[in-house]
C-alpha cells in the first residue's frame, strides 16, 4: 500500500484527477464534505473546480462516478461559478450517466440537470437533453424524456420552452422502442396538464391507436390547472409565497394571483412549424383562376384550399393571391366558387395571423358587401372568413370599411355586418374598445335597431348588448341617451347573454395576465355595479396610448347623485362631459302647464302676467320671482313656469325693467329646478333674441349660461348658435358668439359638437358686420386654447386677409392654457377633476381630426394609374407618381380607401431609380398628413417598407425614408410599429446604416410611450447583435438605446435575453445593460398629459409631438414648481417621477420654492485663482482625461459645493438626463442676472459642461451649446478674457464634438468656436483646433481643418502657430487622408492660405507627393483666384489711406457695423470658395457665412496689447472728437432738376452705389437696386452705367448667393422682406437686359455666375414656400430668358458650356441643376439661326472641345440621364447645319486638333449630311424667305406705321420715330396702333406710351419733366433718404471726364447751404474725391479678374488724391474701391491696423 500513501497527502483538487480510481473516489468524497461546508458561494475555492466537475460526472469508474455525481450536485447547488459548467457537466450527465445500469447514478443525473434549470440554466440543459433523444442508445432516450418530463410538472411550462420539445414528439412516438414510446406518451400528458388543447393541432398525425390511447389519458387529467413546485433562484419570493398558501391550507384561489399566470396560455399556433405554401401554388394557378370556364377557376382554388389547410403559414408577399381571391369572392358569378375563395381567405388568416393584418383592410368591404347573397353555405364561409381575418387586425383598422357599409339599403348586409360587429365587440376589451371607436359604431347601430326589418333590429341590439357588456354601462350610456326604454332594455338583457371570448377563458377571478396588451379583461360579473368597478380595476395597468379609458386610477367615481338611478343608472361620463341624470319631459299643453303654475304661484300673479299696465307686469315678475326662490327642486314645475313667461307678450315684452326680471328668473328656475331640454326650448329662442340689447343682454347671457349649467353646454350652444344664425340680427349674433367665447371656458370644451359650430363660424366670419367677425374671431382664438393647431385646418381656404387675422388671433392664445373649467363640473364630485380633463383631452383631438371633410380618392386610382406606376420605362413610372402626388394635393384630405395604391408605390420603394425612390417618400408623407390617423392600417404593407429605406446607402433618401416614418408614426402613434415581427425582421439584417437610423429611431420614440406591445421583445436579440456590430456608428447607436429599450421591458427580461448569446459577448452586453440600467429614464407618467396642458399651451395632448410630452414632464417641472396651483395638478406626479422612484418628494411644494430664491452662483473672493494654485500645484487633479473617471467628477462636485446653490449642483449631478436639462435651463435663465456669479464660477461651469460632452443624450448635449453660444456672447460683452486654465480644461472637450455626426451639433460647436475668439486669442485657440485634426474620427479632423481655414482668413497668417511653415506642413499631411471630406477640407484650408499669402504658400509647405501636390494645384487652379502681386505693397500703401479713411469711417459705423467695402469683399471670397464645390446648392450648411467677423481681427489682435499699455482707448470718447462732423438733419428741399447738369464724376457714384448693392442689410441693398434702376429705366442715363456692367454683375449675384445662404436660413427675418429684396433684384436686371447695348459687355465669368445664381434660386425649394415666392421664380424664369437673348451670345454659350460641365462634375449638384443649365442651352440653338453671324465660333469650338476632353462620349453615356450627350450633339450639329463645311475652319484655338474628339464627330456630321441631301439647308432657308414676304404683301396697308416702328425700335432713331408716331396719331386719331404693340413686350409698350407723353408735354410747352418720373415701381415703397437721392440724381453726367478736386468743394458748399449749414471750419476737412475713373470696358474671362483690373485702376486713382477724404455718404465708397477690387487680401492684414490704431492714438495725444 506504499503508493497508498503518496495520493493522500495530495491536495483534494489534485486526487479528484489522479490516475488511480481510489484516489479520485477519496477526492470525491472529500471535495462533497467541503462544498457542503463552504459557506460563502462566491468563495475563490469554487473556481479550482470549474475545470473538474466535468471529469465528477463522466468518471469511468462507476463507483467513483456515483461519488463524482453527489460532490458535482453539491457543487452546482452551492457555486456561484457553477453555470459556467452548464453545458458540458449536462452533456456528460446525457452520454456518461443516463446508460448507466444503476438506478441511484440516473436518479444523480437526473437531479443535477434539475439543479442546473434552478440556477437559471434551463435553456441549454433543455437543449443537451433534446441532443440526447437523437442518441442511438435507448436507455439515454428513456432517460433524457424523464427528465424533460420532470422538469416540467417541477418548473412549468413557463420556464421548460415547450415549443422544441412538441416539435420531436411525433418522432418518439414512431421510436421502435416500446420504452420509449412509453416515456414519450408520459411526457405528452404531462404537457398537456400545462396547455391542454393546443398539443392536438401538432400531434394530429400520428399513429390514430396511439392518439386514441393519448386522449383517453388526456381525458382523465384534472382540470384543476396545475402550478409550478419548484422555483428558480430569481424566484424566491414566490417560493416562500406558495410555501405559506400551502401552510394555511392550500387554498388555491388565496394570493396565487401569481401562480395564475401559468393559466393555459401556450398557444398551438406557437408550437407549429411555419408552412411555405406561395411557391407550392400551381404553375398555373393565376391563369386558371382568370379561365372562363368555372371548373377551372374551380380546380385553381382547391389547390389554394389544400394548401392554406396548413395551420401556420411562413409569412411573405401574399399580396397578389388575396388580390385574386377577393375578385372571386367580389365578382365571381359562381356562389359555390365564392363560398371556396371565402375558405381560402379564411385559412390564409388563420395561417398568418397578424401578418395577414397588412391584407384585411383590402378584403373586408368585399366580404361584407357579399353578405348579400341568401345562401347559407356561403353566408357561413364569409362569416367563418371574416372572422378570422378579424383575428389578424384591430377593430380601429377596419372600422371605417365596416361604418361605410353600415348604410347598405340591403338588409342582410345590414343584418350579417351587426353580427359580424356583434361578434367581433366580444373579442375586444375595454382598452380595444375605446370610446373614439364606440361612437361611431353605437350611431350606427342605433339606426339598426330602428330599422324597419326585424332580422336587422335583432341584430343591432346583439351588437349593441355586447358592447354594453365589454366597455360598461359608463362608457356606452352616453351614445344610448335617445334610445328610449323599452329598446334600452333589450339591449341589457342581450348584454347579460353575451358569453366574452375573455371572460371565459378566464375563469371567474382572473383579472390579471401578464405581459399581453389585453390586460384588461372583463369578468364576466353581470350588472352594471360590478362592471362599472372592474373595469376601472382592469383599466388601471398603463394600457396603451390610444385607449383614453385609462385614466391615471383613481377610485371609481362613486358619489353621484341618488337620483342618477334612472337611465343613467351608473352615472355615465361620456363624450358629453358629465351627464347627469338627462330629464326627459314631454310637452305639456298650455292648459296643463297653467293648472301647474297655479299649485304653485300667487293667484294675482298669474292674472297680472298679460296686465297692458307695466307696473302690475313688473309687480307680478317680482311675486313670481319670490315665490321661486322659495320652492324646493322637487316640486317646482320648470316647463309649466317658464311656458307661464313666455305667455303673450311673452319675449315681446316693451319694458326694459319687467324684461330683465324675467330674464333672471329663467336663470333661477333653470339653477334651483330640474330644468330639461323641453322647457329650455320654450325659453332659448327668446334669450337669443334680447341677447343683443344693450339692457336685458347681461340677464339673457346669464340665463343661457344657467341653463347651460342644466342642460350642458354641447346641447344649449348648438341649440343657441342656430337660433343666432337664423335670424339676422348682427348684434344678436355677435353678442351669442361672445357668450359662447366666455361658456366655453367655464364650462370646458369636452363634447361640443365642433363641426357645428365651425360651419356657423364660417358664416360669421363672411358676415358684412365688422363686430360678427371679430367675435368669431375671439371664438376661435377660445376654440384654439383647446384644439390646438388643427383648428386652423378648417379655414386653410378662407381669403388670406382673413387668414391672417386668425393666425394673429391663435399667434396670442399660443403659449397660454386652458383655463380649468368652473361650471358644469358641480356634478360630478370627487376626484372627477383630472379625469375630465384627459378624457376632454382625447376627446378633442380625434375629433378635430374626424371632423376634417375627407375626399374619397380611390375612384381616380385607376389600373391604369397602377400600372403606370410599375412600368418599364422609369420616365412613366415618374408621370404615374406625379400624378399621385397632385391626387393626394388637391384633395388635401382623404378616406382611407386608396384602392390599389399601396401595392404600386410599395414596389416603388426599392425602384433602382433613386429620385423616384424619394419621389415615392415624399408621396407617403403627404399621404399620412393627408389621411390622418387612418393611416394605421397601412403601416404594416405600406410603413414597415420605409423602414427598409432607411438601409439605403444614399445619405438623402435615408433622410427622406426618416422624415416619412416621422409623419406617419405622428399619425398613427407608434402602437401599430411595434406591433407583430416585422420590425424585429428589419433590424436583424445586417445593413449598418438601417441599423443605425432604425435604432436611432426607436431611441428618440420609445421614451415617449407609456406602455409598448410586448413584440418589443422580438428586438432585443437583434439589438444584442447590433451591440457587437462591426460598424462603430450602430453600436452606438444601439448602446444609446439599451436604457430606453430597458425602460418598458426591465432588467430581468433583457438579462434574460442575453442568455442564448456567446460567453465572450455575453458578458459585454450584461455589462452594457448593467451600465445603461443606471442611465434609464423613468417612463413618462399619465399626469403628462394634464401636466403637459400647464406647461405647454393649448395644444392638446395628442398634437404635441410625443417627444415634447416627454421633455414638458422633465423639463418643465422647474417652472411648475413655483406655482403651487399648477403643481397640484402635474406637478408633484411628475417630478417624483423624474427622480427615478429613487426619491418620492417628502417635502411640501412651498418649502422647496423658498429654498430656490437665493442665487445659483455663490461668489467666493479669490475663489477662481486659489483653485488655479491648487490645480498648479497638483493639490488637485489636473482637468485632462479622455473619459471622465468617478474621481474628476467627485473632485468637480466638492470644488463647487462652495459656490454653486445646493438644489442646482443635486440637479446638475443627478444620474437621469432630464435633471441635466433642468439645470441648463435654471442657468440659462439666471445667466444675465447673475454675470458676476457665472464669471467667478466660470472654470467650474466650463468643466462641468465638458463632462455632459460625453453624455449619450442628444437633448443634453444641445440644451449645453444652446447655453455656451449665450454664454460666450455675455462673456465678450464683459470683455472678458478667458484663462489658460479655463480655456485648456474646455476647448479640447468642446472640439471633440465638432466630429459628431449630427449636422445641427457641428453647425452650433463651430458658431462657439468663432465666438471664443472674441474672448480667447485666435492664435492660441488654432493650437488647440491644430490637435483637434489629429483625431480618429474624420468628422472632426475635417471640420477643424475648415476651422483653421476659416481663422487663417479672418485673422491672417499671425494666426499659424507656432510658425506658419509648420501649421502648413501638418495641414498639408491631410491633402492625402483616407477620408474623402478630411482631403477635400485640407485642400479648401490650403486654398484659403494661399488666397491670403500667395504662392509662398508652397515654399511653406514643403515637399509633398506627387499625388498631393497635383490635386493641390487642381484645386487652386479651379478657385480661379490669383493673389494680389506681392503681399509687400499692400502693406504700405494701406496705411496711408487709414489716417484720414479711419476717423471717418468710425464716425459712420453705427455700432459695430463694418465697412461695406469689408462687407463685399468677404462675401465675394465666401462666394468663391462656395463655387469651388460648384453647383452645390445644397452648400448652404458648410460654410459659415463670415460677413459678421470682420471687426474681429482688430479686437482679436490688438486687444492683449493695447489693453495693457493705453487702457483708455477703450473709452467712448472718439465720439466727442467726430461729433462736430456728423451733420444734422438736413432741411433739405427737393433736389431740382438742374442739379444734373452740374458737373459731377458719375464712375464714382455708380461704384459707391453699386458696392451697396451687395449689401448684407436688406434695405441698403434695396435702396442702392432702386438707384440703379432708375438709371437704367432712363434711356438718356442708362449708358452711364457702360463700363460697370459686370461690376453691378457681381455685386448682385453675391447678394443672391447672401439671400440664399444667409438670409433664406435666417429665422428672424421676415420673408416678406426677402421677397421684395429678389423682386428689386430680378427688376434692375430686366431694366439692364433690356439695354442690349449694356446686355452685351457682361463678361463669359460673371455670366456664368450670374446664370448659376439664377438658376439655382428658381430651385430653392424654400422660395415657393414663401406667399409670393412662384411669382418669384416666374420673374426669375422671365429674367433668364432675356438674359439668354440679350447678352453677348458669345459669351453666353461659353459661359453656360463651362457651367454645365461643372455642375456635371460636381457631386453635390442636384440634376436639376444640370438640366436647367442644358435647357438653356436649348434655347440657345433654337436662337442660333438668327445669330450665328454674331457669334465667334472659334471661342465656342474650343469651349466644346475642352467639353469633350472633360467628358468623353465614353463617360458622358455612362450619365443617369442622356440629356447631356444629346444636348452636346443638337449643338454641334445646328452649327454644322448652319455653317455647312467652313465649320472646320474654325478650329484655330485647339491646339492639338488630332487628339480632339471634335473634330472626328464634326467630319462625321457633315458627311452625314451631305450624304442626306443635296444641301437640305439651303432649301430650308429659302422656303423661309419666301414666307416672310408672303407676310410682308398683307401688310402693305400699315407700312407707314411699320416704317414708323422700325425707327423706335432702331438705337439711333428712337426720337425721330416717336416724334413722328405723335404727328401720326394726332392726324390719324382713329389709327389703330394696338396690334403693333400687342407682340411687343411690356416695357417696349410703356416705351413708347412714355415717349408720346413726354413729346405732347414738350409741344404744350409744360417745360421740362422733373427727374423723379421715371421712379421705379420698386422704389414707391421704399423711402430713399435725400442724401441718397442726391447720389442718384448725379448720376446724369456721362461724359466721364476727370475732374479736380475743386469743383467737389464747389459744390459742397451748395449743397451745405442748401441744408441750412454754415460752411464754417471747411477747411480742416478735406474735400470729396472721386474713386474710378470710367474705365476702358475690360475683355475679361473671369470676374476675379475684372476685379484685378479694376484693382489696378483704383490704386493709381488713389495715388492722385492720396490726401483727400471724403464726405458722409461716400466715405464707405473708398472702401469699397479697394475691397471689391482685392479680394485676395481679404484678411485685411493685421500689421496695418495696428498702424491704424497707432495713428488714432497719436492723433488722440
Amino acid at each position: 500500500m506504499g503508493d497508498d500513501s503518496e495520493w493522500m497527502k495530495l491536495p483534494i483538487d489534485q486526487k479528484c484527477e489522479h490516475k488511480l480510481w481510489k484516489a479520485r473516489l477519496n477526492g470525491y468524497e472529500e471535495a462533497l464534505k467541503l462544498f457542503q461546508k463552504i459557506d460563502d458561494e462566491k468563495s475563490p475555492e469554487w473556481s479550482k473546480y470549474l475545470g473538474l466537475i466535468k471529469k465528477f460526472v463522466t468518471d469511468s469508474n462507476a463507483v467513483a462516478q456515483l461519488k463524482g455525481l453527489e460532490a458535482a450536485l453539491a457543487y452546482v447547488e452551492n457555486a456561484h461559478v457553477a453555470g459556467k459548467t452548464t453545458g458540458e457537466v449536462a452533456s456528460g450527465v446525457v452520454n456518461k450517466v443516463f446508460n448507466q445500469p444503476k438506478a441511484r447514478a440516473k436518479e444523480l443525473g437526473l437531479d443535477i440537470c434539475l439543479m442546473y434549470i434552478e440556477i437559471e440554466k434551463g435553456e441549454a440543459v433543455q437543449e443537451e437533453l433534446l441532443k440526447g433523444l437523437d442518441n442511438k442508445n435507448p436507455k439515454i432516450i428513456v432517460a433524457c424524456i424523464e427528465t424533460l418530463r420532470k422538469a416540467l410538472s417541477e418548473f412549468g411550462s413557463k420556464i421548460i420552452s415547450l415549443k422544441p420539445i412538441i416539435k420531436v414528439l411525433p418522432k418518439l412516438f414512431e421510436s421502435r422502442e416500446k420504452a420509449v414510446r412509453d416515456e414519450a406518451k408520459l411526457l405528452a400528458v404531462e404537457i398537456y396538464r400545462w396547455i391542454r388543447d393546443a398539443l392536438r393541432p401538432p400531434l394530429q398525425n400520428i399513429n390514430s391507436v396511439q392518439l386514441k390511447e393519448l386522449e383517453e389519458e388526456w381525458v382523465k387529467v384534472s382540470s384543476v390547472a396545475p402550478k409550478q413546485t419548484r422555483f428558480l433562484r430569481s424566484q424566491q419570493e414566490l417560493k416562500a409565497k406558495f410555501e405559506q398558501q400551502q401552510a394555511v391550507g392550500g387554498d388555491a384561489d388565496g394570493g396565487g394571483d401569481d401562480e395564475e399566470e401559468a393559466v393555459p396560455q401556450v398557444d398551438a399556433y406557437e408550437l407549429l412549424e411555419a408552412v411555405e405554401i406561395l411557391s407550392k401554388l400551381p404553375k398555373d394557378f393565376y391563369e386558371k383562376i382568370e379561365a372562363k370556364k368555372w371548373q377551372e377557376r374551380k380546380e385553381a382554388l382547391e389547390a389554394v384550399e389544400l394548401l392554406v389547410k396548413n395551420p401556420k403559414l411562413e409569412s411573405g408577399d401574399y399580396a397578389d393571391l388575396v388580390k385574386v381571391l377577393k375578385k372571386v369572392v367580389g365578382k365571381d358569378t359562381n356562389v359555390m366558387l365564392v363560398a371556396l375563395a371565402a375558405k381560402c381567405l379564411a385559412g390564409l388568416a388563420t395561417g398568418l395571423r397578424k401578418k395577414f393584418g397588412q391584407y384585411a383592410g383590402h378584403v373586408v368591404p368585399t366580404i361584407l358587401e357579399k353578405f348579400k347573397e341568401k345562401k347559407p353555405q356561403v353566408v357561413q364561409a364569409l362569416q367563418e372568413a371574416i372572422d378570422a381575418i378579424f383575428l389578424t387586425t384591430t377593430l380601429q383598422n377596419i372600422s371605417e370599411d365596416v361604418l361605410a357599409v353600415m348604410d347598405n339599403k340591403n338588409p342582410t348586409i345590414k343584418q350579417q355586418t351587426s353580427l359580424f360587429i356583434a361578434r367581433s365587440f366580444r373579442h375586444c376589451t375595454p382598452s380595444t374598445l375605446p370610446k373614439s371607436l364606440l361612437k361611431p359604431f353605437c350611431a350606427a347601430l342605433l339606426k339598426h335597431i330602428n330599422d324597419s326589418a326585424p332580422e336587422v333590429r335583432d341584430a343591432g341590439f346583439e351588437a349593441l348588448g355586447t358592447a354594453l357588456k365589454v366597455a360598461g354601462e359608463k362608457a356606452v350610456n352616453p351614445f344610448l341617451a335617445d334610445v328610449d326604454k323599452l329598446k334600452l332594455d333589450r339591449i341589457k338583457e342581450c348584454a347579460e347573454k353575451v358569453e366574452l371570448v375573455y371572460g371565459k377563458k378566464t375563469g371567474g377571478t382572473a383579472e390579471k395576465k401578464e405581459g399581453k396588451p389585453i390586460t384588461g379583461k372583463t369578468p364576466a360579473l353581470s350588472g352594471a355595479g360590478g362592471d362599472k368597478e372592474t373595469k376601472d380595476a382592469a383599466t388601471k395597468p398603463g394600457l396603451l396610448k390610444k385607449a383614453p379609458a385609462v385614466k391615471s386610477g383613481g377610485p371609481p367615481k362613486k358619489g353621484k347623485p341618488a337620483a342618477a338611478a334612472g337611465v343613467g343608472g351608473a352615472g355615465a361620463k361620456g363624450k358629453k362631459g358629465p351627464e347627469t341624470k338627462e330629464i326627459f319631459e314631454s310637452e305639456l299643453s298650455i292648459e296643463v302647464c297653467e293648472e301647474k303654475a297655479a299649485a304653485v304661484l300667487p293667484a294675482s300673479c298669474i292674472q297680472q302676467l298679460d296686465s297692458g299696465n307695466w307696473k302690475e307686469r313688473l309687480a307680478c315678475m317680482e311675486e313670481f320671482q319670490k315665490a321661486v326662490e322659495l320652492m324646493e327642486r322637487s316640486e317646482m314645475p320648470c316647463q309649466a313656469l317658464v311656458r307661464m313667461l313666455a305667455k303673450k307678450p311673452g319675449w315681446k315684452e316693451t319694458n326694459f325693467q319687467v324684461m330683465q326680471m324675467k330674464l333672471h328668473i329663467v336663470a333661477l328656475i333653470a339653477q334651483k329646478g330640474n330644468f330639461s331640454k323641453t322647457s329650455a326650448q320654450v325659453v332659448l329662442d327668446g334669450l337669443v333674441d334680447k341677447v343683443g340689447d344693450v339692457k336685458c343682454g347681461s340677464n339673457a347671457k346669464e340665463a343661457m349660461t344657467a341653463i347651460a349649467e342644466a342642460c350642458q353646454l354641447p346641447w344649449t350652444a348648438e341649440q343657441v348658435v342656430a337660433m343666432a344664425f337664423s335670424q339676422k340680427n348682427p348684434k344678436n349674433q355677435s353678442e351669442t358668439l361672445n357668450w359662447l367665447s366666455n361658456a366655453i371656458k367655464e364650462f370646458g370644451f369636452s363634447g361640443l359638437n365642433v363641426k357645428a359650430f365651425i360651419s356657423n363660424v364660417k358664416t360669421a366670419l363672411a358676415a358684412t358686420n365688422p363686430a360678427v367677425r371679430t367675435s368669431a374671431i375671439t371664438l376661435l382664438g377660445v376654440m384654439y386654447l383647446y384644439m390646438g393647431p388643427p383648428l386652423r385646418m378648417f379655414f386653410e381656404d378662407e381669403k388670406p386677409a382673413l387668414l391672417s387675422q386668425i393666425d394673429a388671433e391663435f399667434e396670442k392664445m399660443q403659449g397660454q392654457t386652458a383655463p380649468t373649467p368652473t361650471r358644469g363640473i358641480s356634478r360630478h364630485s370627487g376626484g372627477g377633476g383630472d379625469d375630465g380633463e384627459e378624457e376632454e383631452q382625447e376627446d378633442v383631438g380625434n375629433d378635430v381630426v374626424d371632423l376634417l371633410p375627407r375626399t374619397d380618392i380611390g375612384d381616380k386610382i385607376t389600373a391604369e394609374l397602377v400600372s403606370k406606376i410599375g412600368d418599364k420605362n422609369w420616365k412613366i413610372r415618374k408621370e404615374g407618381l406625379d400624378e399621385v402626388t397632385s391626387i393626394i394635393n388637391d384633395a388635401k384630405f382623404i378616406q382611407p380607401n386608396i384602392g390599389e395604391l399601396p401595392a404600386a408605390l410599395k414596389s416603388r420603394l426599392n425602384d433602382s431609380n433613386k429620385i423616384l425612390v424619394q419621389q415615392t417618400l415624399s408621396i407617403l408623407q403627404q399621404l399620412a398628413t393627408a389621411m390622418g390617423p387612418n393611416i394605421k392600417q397601412h403601416v404594416k404593407n405600406l410603413g414597415i417598407p420605409v423602414i427598409t429605406v432607411l438601409g439605403d446607402s444614399k445619405n438623402n433618401v435615408r433622410a427622406a425614408a426618416l422624415a416619412t416614418v416621422n409623419a406617419w408614426a405622428e399619425q398613427t402613434g407608434m402602437k401599430e410599429w411595434l406591433e407583430g415581427e416585422d420590425l424585429a425582421e428589419e433590424l436583424k439584417k445586417e445593413n449598418p446604416f438601417l441599423r443605425q437610423e432604425l435604432l436611432g429611431w426607436l431611441a428618440e420614440k420609445l421614451p415617449t410611450l407609456r406602455s409598448v406591445p410586448s413584440d418589443l421583445l422580438l428586438c432585443v436579440p437583434h439589438l444584442y447583435s447590433c451591440l457587437e456590430d462591426r460598424n462603430g456608428d450602430v453600436r452606438k447607436k444601439a448602446q444609446d438605446a439599451l436604457p430606453f429599450f430597458m425602460m418598458h421591458l426591465g432588467f430581468e427580461k433583457m438579462a434574460k435575453a442575453t442568455s442564448k448569446l456567446k460567453p465572450t459577448s455575453k458578458d459585454q452586453v450584461l455589462a452594457m445593460l448593467e451600465k445603461a440600467k443606471a442611465n434609464m429614464p423613468a417612463k413618462p407618467a399619465p399626469p403628462a398629459k394634464a401636466s403637459s396642458r400647464v406647461v405647454g399651451g393649448a395644444a392638446p395632448a395628442k398634437f404635441q409631438p410625443a417627444s415634447a410630452l416627454a421633455e414638458d414632464s422633465g423639463s418643465n417641472t422647474m417652472e411648475s414648481k413655483p406655482d403651487p396651483k399648477k403643481a397640484k395638478a402635474g406637478g408633484t406626479s411628475s417630478k417624483a417621477k423624474g427622480v427615478q422612484g429613487k426619491k418620492v418628494l417628502s417635502k411640501p411644494n412651498l418649502k422647496e420654492d423658498d429654498d430656490k430664491s437665493g442665487p445659483i452662483f455663490i461668489i467666493v473672493p479669490n475663489g477662481k485663482e486659489q483653485r488655479m494654485k491648487d490645480e498648479k500645484g497638483l493639490k488637485v487633479l489636473k482637468w485632462n482625461f479622455t473619459t471622465p473617471r468617478d474621481e474628476y467628477i467627485e473632485q468637480l462636485k466638492t470644488q463647487m459645493s462652495s459656490c454653486v446653490a445646493k438644489w442646482l449642483q443635486d440637479e446638475m449631478f443627478h444620474a437621469d438626463f432630464q435633471h441635466h436639462n433642468k439645470a441648463l435651463a435654471v442657468m440659462i435663465e439666471h445667466l444675465e442676472s447673475e454675470k458676476d456669479g457665472v464669471i467667478s464660477c466660470l472654470d467650474l461651469i466650463l468643466k462641468w459642461l465638458t463632462l455632459r460632452f460625453f453624455d449619450t443624450n442628444t437633448s443634453v448635449l444641445m440644451k449645453a451649446l444652446e447655453y455656451l453660444k449665450l454664454l460666450f456672447s455675455l462673456l465678450s460683452q464683459e470683455e472678458y478674457h478667458l484663462t489658460e486654465n479655463e480655456a485648456s480644461s474646455f476647448i479640447p472637450y468642446l472640439i471633440l464634438k465638432v466630429g459628431e455626426p449630427k449636422d445641427v451639433i457641428r453647425k452650433d460647436v463651430r458658431a462657439i468656436l468663432n465666438r471664443m475668439c472674441l474672448i480667447y486669442p485666435a492664435s492660441k485657440m488654432f493650437t488647440f483646433i491644430m490637435e483637434g485634426t489629429k483625431s480618429k474620427n474624420s468628422k472632426q479632423r475635417a471640420e477643424c481643418l475648415e476651422e483653421l481655414g476659416c481663422l487663417v482668413e479672418s485673422y491672417g497668417m499671425n494666426v499659424c502657430q507656432p510658425t506658419p511653415g509648420k501649421a502648413l506642413k501638418e495641414m498639408a499631411t491631410h491633402i492625402g487622408d483616407r477620408d474623402n471630406t478630411v482631403r477635400n477640407a485640407a485642400l479648401n484650408t490650403i486654398v484659403t492660405v494661399y488666397n491670403v499669402h500667395g504662392d509662398q504658400v508652397f515654399k511653406l509647405i514643403g515637399n509633398l507627393s506627387e499625388k498631393d501636390m497635383s490635386m493641390l494645384e487642381e484645386r487652386i487652379k479651379r478657385s480661379a483666384k490669383r493673389p494680389s502681386a506681392a503681399p509687400v505693397r499692400q502693406a504700405e500703401e494701406k496705411p496711408q489711406r487709414t489716417q484720414n479713411i479711419s476717423a471717418n469711417a468710425s464716425m459712420l459705423r453705427k455700432g459695430p457695423a463694418e465697412d461695406m467695402s469689408s462687407k463685399l469683399k468677404i462675401m465675394y471670397r465666401t462666394y468663391r470658395i462656395q463655387n469651388r464645390n460648384m453647383g452645390s446648392h445644397s452648400e448652404t450648411t458648410h460654410t459659415v457665412p463670415r460677413e459678421f467677423q470682420l471687426d474681429l481681427d482688430e479686437i482679436e489682435n490688438d486687444n492683449g496689447t493695447v489693453r495693457c499699455e493705453m487702457p483708455a482707448l477703450v473709452q467712448h470718447k472718439l465720439d466727442d472728437i467726430f461729433e462736430p462732423v456728423l451733420i444734422p438733419e438736413p432741411k433739405i428741399r427737393a433736389v431740382s432738376p438742374h442739379f444734373d447738369d452740374m458737373h459731377s464724376n458719375t464712375a464714382s457714384t455708380i461704384n459707391f452705389v453699386i458696392s451697396q448693392v451687395a449689401s448684407g442689410d436688406i434695405n441698403t441693398s434695396i435702396q442702392a437696386l432702386a438707384q440703379i434702376d432708375e438709371v437704367l429705366r432712363q434711356e438718356d442715363k442708362a449708358e452711364a452705367m457702360s463700363g460697370h456692367i459686370d461690376q453691378f454683375l457681381i455685386a448682385t449675384f453675391m447678394q443672391l448667393r447672401l439671400i440664399y445662404n444667409t438670409h433664406m436660413a435666417d429665422e428672424k427675418l421676415d420673408k416678406d422682406e426677402i421677397v421684395k429684396l429678389y423682386s428689386c433684384i430680378i427688376g434692375s436686371m430686366i431694366s439692364l437686359f433690356q439695354i442690349e447695348s449694356l446686355a452685351r459687355e457682361a463678361s463669359t465669368g460673371v455670366l456664368k455666375d450670374l446664370m448659376h445664381g439664377l438658376i439655382t434660386l428658381m430651385l430653392d425649394s424654400r422660395v415657393e414656400d414663401i406667399e409670393e415666392g412662384e411669382q418669384v421664380i416666374r420673374s426669375v424664369n422671365l429674367l433668364v430668358v432675356k438674359v439668354l437673348e440679350k447678352s453677348d451670345q458669345t459669351n453666353i454659350l461659353s459661359a453656360l458650356l463651362v457651367l454645365l460641365q461643372d455642375s456635371l462634375l460636381a457631386t453635390a449638384s442636384s440634376p436639376k441643376f444640370s438640366e436647367l443649365v442644358m435647357k438653356c442651352l436649348w434655347r440657345m440653338v433654337r436662337l442660333l439661326p438668327e445669330t450665328i453671324n454674331s457669334i465667334n465660333l472659334d471661342r465656342i469650338l474650343l469651349d466644346i472641345h475642352i467639353f469633350m476632353k472633360v467628358f468623353p462620349k465614353e463617360k458622358l453615356k455612362q450619365c443617369k440621364s442622356e440629356f447631356p450627350i444629346r444636348t452636346l450633339k443638337t449643338l454641334l450639329h445646328t452649327l454644322c447645319k448652319l455653317k455647312g463645311p467652313k465649320i472646320l475652319d474654325h478650329l484655330t484655338m485647339i491646339d492639338n486638333k488630332n487628339e480632339s474628339e471634335l473634330e472626328a464627330h464634326l467630319c462625321r456630321v457633315m458627311k452625314h449630311s451631305m450624304d442626306q441631301t443635296g444641301s437640305k439647308a439651303d432649301k430650308d432657308t429659302e422656303k423661309g424667305a419666301s414666307r416672310t414676304e408672303e407676310k410682308a404683301s398683307k401688310a402693305k396697308v400699315n407700312d407707314i406705321l411699320a416704317e414708323i416702328f422700325k425707327k423706335i425700335g432702331s438705337k439711333e432713331n428712337t426720337k425721330e420715330g416717336l416724334a413722328e408716331l405723335y404727328e401720326y396719331k394726332k392726324k390719324y386719331s382713329d389709327a389703330d396702333i394696338e396690334p403693333f404693340l400687342k407682340n411687343s413686350s411690356q416695357f417696349f409698350q410703356s416705351y413708347v406710351e412714355r415717349g408720346l407723353r413726354l413729346i405732347e408735354t414738350e409741344r404744350e410747352g409744360k417745360g421740362r419733366i422733373s427727374a423723379s418720373t421715371g421712379i421705379s415701381p420698386q422704389m414707391e415703397g421704399t423711402c430713399v433718404p435725400a442724401s441718397t437721392h442726391t447720389v442718384s440724381s448725379s448720376i446724369g453726367n456721362t461724359n466721364g471726364e476727370e475732374v479736380g478736386p475743386s469743383v467737389y468743394l464747389e459744390r459742397l458748399k451748395i449743397l451745405r447751404q442748401r441744408c441750412g449749414l454754415d460752411n464754417a471750419k471747411q477747411e480742416d476737412r478735406p474735400p470729396l474725391t472721386s474713386l474710378l475713373s470710367k474705365p476702358a470696358l475690360p475683355t475679361v474671362a473671369s470676374s476675379t479678374d475684372m476685379l484685378h483690373s479694376k484693382l489696378s485702376q483704383l490704386r493709381e486713382s488713389r495715388e492722385q488724391y492720396q490726401h483727400l477724404d471724403l464726405d458722409s455718404n461716400q466715405t464707405h465708397s473708398s472702401g469699397i474701391g479697394t475691397t471689391l477690387a482685392s479680394p485676395s487680401s481679404a484678411a485685411a492684414n493685421i500689421d496695418d491696423l495696428k498702424k491704424r490704431l497707432e495713428r488714432i492714438k497719436s492723433s488722440r495725444k
